[in-house]
């Protein structure tokens, strides 16, 4: 007996990413056949179609995109991300896809569910959607999107959030994890392995934070702030102490964790560790060092903490980081054996 189809509708719109957009729809066409071949299925388990707001849609990088208007009934409205850099104007690219957010607040009104790819979260966030709960979007900008929807509680390590029928989901490749993710709760667990497996699509990733990198997240305006992190970024390898470095700027103690706190909403000693993994992560990955090494040079000598603060902020432990992103023979690096691990 063959059920009625999972429609999806994926959102296009002026300057949306269209990898994006098409790399979803397309892994979804892999699963209806690769259920067609396990399961002898006649009829495909997801029906998905570009839609867009407008009757023209010219995607990233000028390429024009076929679409039909968004139908009355779906199964699931996919929001894909769109171009833009930190250092542009995020109220002005928010208002110029009014239309975009007026469609995506009137399919949630009509209990469809809504997910979002990338910097997709800020049209949900626009059309009220996540308020009240926990969601993700590109590591980049966690900041931004928490910054502009102070009502939401922003997961910038989460990969994919699902929160009652909204799903918000990390940066650009996070695409296919959402795909992925549609696949298992729709056709189950066998078909989702099996359609991972054939586009080597990665099926167990759970989190960003192994990507982020601390040195391309800073935000202009944080000229306080911004001296700090260079004078801890100097002296990462040595001991810290708040005393010390509130006197190196002629500041109290307290002043310095309320000023440094206002303008980046962390402490001076969490920027550090976070700086210290950051380094640690470039060791491990283009370095034969051994672990004792690898933390003495960042800063740490207990072999505890440095596990439970590295695994803290990547999600996995020094080896098995190491084994993910060790970069090869022929990037130009050594790819022997390593001692100590």
């Amino acid at each position: 007996m063959n059920h009625a189809p999972y429609r999806i509708g994926v959102l296009a719109f002026d300057g949306c990413f269209a990898s994006e957009a098409f790399g979803f729809a397309d892994l979804l066409t892999v699963a209806n056949q690769v259920a067609g071949h396990l399961r002898g299925d006649t009829a495909p388990k997801f029906e998905v179609a570009i839609v867009a707001a407008r009757r023209r849609v010219t995607a990233s990088g000028g390429v024009s995109v076929g679409a039909i208007a968004v139908p009355t009934s779906l199964d699931l409205l996919v929001v894909p991300g769109f171009e833009l850099l930190p250092t542009q104007d995020m109220d002005a690219r928010l208002r110029a896809l009014g239309r975009e957010v007026d469609v995506i607040g009137r399919v949630a009104g009509q209990g469809v569910p809504i997910a979002s790819i990338c910097l997709g979260a800020f049209l949900l966030g626009e059309a009220g959607l996540l308020d009240g709960r926990r969601v993700t979007t590109a590591w980049l900008f966690a900041r931004a999107l928490a910054d502009r929807y102070p009502k939401a509680t922003v997961d910038e390590k989460a990969l994919i959030v699902d929160d009652a029928g909204i799903t918000t989901s990390g940066a650009f490749s996070a695409a296919f994890d959402l795909a992925m993710e549609v696949v298992g709760r729709v056709s189950g667990g066998e078909i989702a392995r099996v359609t991972a497996r054939v586009t080597l699509v990665p099926d167990g990733r759970t989190s960003q934070a192994p990507y982020m990198d601390d040195a391309i997240s800073a935000v202009p305006g944080q000229r306080f702030s911004g001296e700090v992190k260079l004078w801890l970024e100097a002296r990462s390898s040595l001991p810290y102490s708040l005393s010390e470095l509130a006197a190196a700027f002629h500041v109290s103690t307290r002043t310095m964790l309320r000023r440094f706190g206002a303008e980046t909403g962390e402490s001076p000693l969490s920027h550090l560790q976070r700086v210290r993994i950051g380094k640690a992560k470039v060791l491990l990955e283009a370095s034969d060092l051994r672990l004792a090494d690898v933390m003495s040079q960042v800063g740490y000598l207990d072999k505890g903490t440095f596990r439970r603060l590295f695994t803290s902020h990547t999600g996995m432990s020094p080896a098995e980081y190491r084994r993910q992103f060790r970069r090869g023979p022929g990037l130009g690096v050594h790819g022997g054996p390593r001692r100590g691990d």
